[in-house]
């Protein structure tokens, strides 16, 4: 069934579901303005810890807390209706061990009404997976690029090439084990990926990866072009919103300093209309 078709929101089985039928369509949101206009055409709505970089100018997601997340996860819960929610589990809040992450993940879910959590990471990961799925939490998995572990990957890097695809399709093959309904590849080699997909009974979720993916996701601000800091190889542009933003915002500064805004139209007048003076 398609997004624009659906009533109601999808539950994680709903998306296991869709494991190599119709692409499974998400996009990140931070907002609910954001989250309403993409509600009617994603499966799921991702709320990213990458709104840390994309709406705080932080230099990574590596600052951003569980407050800044539920704050989020509030705002893109009130636009959504007939879409799932997904939510990132901030850097730190998991990583201690499965009972850290079970009280992290069950206070994102509660404060937000999250259908799901994401978490990064694979084979080391598996046994905290594992132990939110047998407690009512689903998981969504992510491996490859792992932006929270940047500092240990060496950067923004692809991951998975040559000797190393092993082990990061064992990471894939762990966390389907594990429990998780989906997984997350990011910045991976596309035949790696379609390997993944083939060998994986969830489905995959590619940003970077393959088209082979079962599903792919983007950040929203990259591509409507809100977010210009950079662009990622990955990322096609379907607007270029920033620069529409930038020359509206200019034009507005040109009819303040001309005294051309505010027009007879947008101000009051002291009688009402009509009325007798």
């Amino acid at each position: 069934m398609s997004a624009t078709a659906r009533k109601t929101a999808p539950l994680p089985d709903d998306i296991r579901a869709m494991k190599g039928g119709t692409p499974i369509v998400s996009l990140t949101a931070y907002t609910t303005p954001m989250a309403q206009m993409m509600d009617a055409h994603c499966d799921f709505v991702l709320v990213g810890d990458s709104v840390g970089m994309v709406l705080h100018g932080l230099p990574s997601t590596l600052g951003v807390t569980m407050e800044m997340m539920v704050m989020h996860g509030q705002a893109v819960a009130r636009g959504l209706s007939s879409a799932m929610m997904v939510i990132d589990m901030p850097f730190g809040s998991y990583e201690q061990g499965p009972e850290q992450a079970f009280r992290n993940a069950a206070r994102l879910m509660a404060e937000t009404s999250a259908g799901a959590v994401k978490l990064e990471g694979g084979v080391a990961m598996a046994d905290t997976i594992a132990f939110l799925v047998a407690r009512g939490i689903p998981v969504m998995a992510h491996v490859g690029l792992t932006p929270q572990s940047i500092n240990t990957l060496g950067g923004y890097k692809v991951q998975g090439r040559g000797d190393a695809g092993a082990a990061l399709k064992a990471d894939a093959e762990a966390v389907a084990a594990a429990g998780a309904f989906a997984v997350v590849l990011e910045k991976v080699p596309e035949r790696l990926a379609n390997d993944i997909t083939e060998a994986v009974e969830i489905p995959t979720i590619g940003i970077g990866a393959s088209a082979g993916c079962d599903g792919q996701i983007l950040v929203v601000d990259d591509m409507l072009g809100l977010f210009t800091a950079f662009k990622a190889k990955f990322v096609k542009r379907y607007a270029e919103l920033g620069k529409v933003g930038e020359a509206a915002i200019g034009a507005y500064a040109e009819d303040v300093r001309a005294r051309r805004f505010p027009g007879p139209e947008h101000v009051f007048a002291d009688v009402v209309p009509g009325a007798k003076a």
